[in-house]
């Protein structure tokens, strides 16, 4: 694309778009003017219904062209030209998926009609066979009321998909009746007294709303479009999310401020915001018997379902430790017949999650298995693509790396996305990579020698960025240290026992190829610990996208 990804350009979305290359967005969020005469400062809100429709033909087809051909578009639009909007876009060639309402506390009020309370969010598709919809990311389902009020171990450990229900009011509805599991979303707008209102733009966004729409219908490293970019909302959180961001801004004063939020948030970041209606009625709590731990609902394990377990591990793991067995697809699905075999409640994500907390309790027998380490130099071939997708899964799903290895659909698109950055290895390799990477991330050794070299490195001369392609060269073939940029911006640092190799992998991989390396700084470093020094210093300093946040300096 000729606009440059991960940056917000200053200019009529009907120009900008035309600058894009065609197929080359993956996700369009559109929250563009309604045309009812709000004050901005270099748009004019009241146009004539044709001039409008036709201003709304113009950049829609625009958005239909810059989009892939499995790509998705979101839009935003007030009651006055919902339907219209909506017909217009079915006739450029969208097909609409889903017709959400945003329910949000403080309406509108009205004089002479009833408080506005909604927005219109359509949810269309370039191709009604073959788009992005994420469904099993547990950051875009729901928990189920057999989940949240019983804390049964029989529910779905997944939770389930929003529901096709409306509701009028949260306060008319008995508990739990209006909920985030409907399509009628319920967030409060960004008033003027909120934490999170950035003050320079009158219509915010909820950080929460576009991190529902982010997350399910796109992926990882995509690049998702706003052409109407207003407080920068949708670029902030495709940016914490772990995906590529390009924004379109008519106000010049608007893109300064959308410029510094920008630069205020990383990769990884929380999003704003609470998550769903926190003003409705609650559950009753009498009813509410479970806790929670990182949002999710804890189901309670037995005396007897917890001998099942360890009976079902001392069955299935040949000797081997639970973290081996999580790794191992094959031990894992002999653990999971015979949990199922012995009737435990629940279902393959529950019971691996009820392994690890048997483990932690210290209750499993010590792992008499030889041969199951991996060296760091058996490792080296894949052990970035293990960060890289570890990194991107915990942006993405927001799960930790044991709830990503309890989870068989989670863990299998781990899988997937490591062999996009460095092919041919198994999904065992993958995952103990990412293990041993949090072990020796956590190990006291190599923490206490990076905080120790940190002034060191801070104040030596960074070596010149080069192209990629120069580095395959015979004399790049040792160790060392490196980091790849895409333009400007830090994507990744690494350590390697051949970078020459590794940056021909670089080069050929398709994962690498959605985050634009262009240009790479080299240091020639043997010691292992020195190595990780150096890159614990440069991912504290640099912020990289893709490093696992394992790595940075406390």
């Amino acid at each position: 694309m000729s606009l440059k990804a991960n940056q917000i350009h200053q200019g009529s979305c009907l120009d900008r778009l035309k600058e894009i290359d065609q197929g080359s967005i993956d996700l369009v969020f559109a929250d563009p003017p309604f045309n009812i005469g709000y004050q901005y400062d270099a748009y004019d809100d009241q146009k004539s219904s044709d001039e409008y429709l036709q201003f709304c033909e113009s950049w829609i087809t625009e958005s239909h062209r810059v989009l892939q051909p499995d790509g998705s578009f979101w839009l935003a639009i007030g009651d006055e030209y919902a339907a219209e909007l909506k017909l217009l876009s079915q006739k450029i060639g969208f097909h609409c998926r889903s017709w959400v309402i945003w329910y949000y506390t403080f309406g509108v009020n009205c004089a002479r009609g009833f408080s506005r309370s909604h927005t219109h969010l359509f949810h269309f598709v370039k191709n009604k066979e073959r788009f992005t919809f994420n469904g099993e990311n547990p950051a875009v389902r729901v928990a189920s009321a057999r989940q949240l009020v019983y804390a049964d171990a029989r529910a779905n450990s997944k939770g389930r998909l929003p529901d096709n229900t409306w509701i009028l009011r949260p306060q008319d509805v008995p508990s739990p009746g209006f909920s985030m599991s409907h399509d009628t979303w319920c967030y409060s707008r960004v008033a003027g007294t909120f934490k999170e209102r950035e003050g320079f733009h009158g219509c915010q966004m909820p950080e929460q709303l576009l991190g529902r729409i982010i997350r399910v219908s796109s992926h990882s490293g995509d690049v998702v479009l706003d052409p109407f970019a207003g407080s920068g909302t949708t670029l902030a959180v495709a940016k914490k999310l772990g995906r590529q961001f390009l924004g379109v801004e008519l106000s010049t004063d608007y893109v300064s401020k959308i410029r510094t939020r920008l630069d205020d948030c990383e990769a990884g970041d929380a999003l704003d915001g609470a998550d769903g209606p926190s003003s409705g009625v609650p559950t009753s709590k009498g009813k509410r018997r479970n806790k929670f731990v990182n949002g999710r609902p804890v189901i309670s394990l037995p005396d007897e379902a917890e001998q099942s377990i360890i009976d079902a591990f001392m069955e299935s793991a040949d000797g081997h430790s639970a973290d081996y067995l999580l790794c191992d697809p094959g031990l894992n699905s002999n653990f999971v017949k015979s949990c199922r075999k012995r009737s435990v409640p629940g279902d393959p994500r529950l019971w691996n999650s009820f392994l690890l907390r048997v483990r932690k309790s210290g209750k499993l027998p010590r792992s008499v298995a030889t041969g199951q380490r991996l060296s760091t130099q058996e490792m080296d071939p894949y052990s970035d693509a293990s960060e890289v997708a570890s990194r991107l899964m915990t942006l993405d799903y927001g799960m930790t790396l044991d709830e990503l290895l309890c989870s068989p659909e989670a863990i299998q698109e781990f899988d997937q996305m490591a062999q996009s950055f460095s092919s041919g290895h198994s999904s065992f390799e993958y995952r103990w990579s990412a293990l041993a990477l949090r072990k020796r991330a956590t190990t006291k050794r190599f923490r206490t020698i990076a905080t120790e070299q940190k002034q060191h490195w801070a104040t030596q001369k960074l070596p010149r960025r080069r192209s990629l392609e120069s580095c395959l060269a015979k004399q790049y073939e040792h160790s060392g240290v490196y980091a790849l940029f895409d333009e400007n911006f830090p994507v990744y640092v690494g350590e390697t026992s051949n970078l020459r190799e590794r940056i021909e992998n670089v080069l050929g991989s398709e994962g690498w190829k959605k985050f634009n390396p262009n240009s790479v700084r080299i240091w020639q470093i043997r010691e292992e610990v020195e190595q990780f020094a150096l890159r614990s210093y440069l991912v504290t300093k640099d912020k990289p996208l893709l490093n696992s946040d394992l790595l940075v300096a406390e």
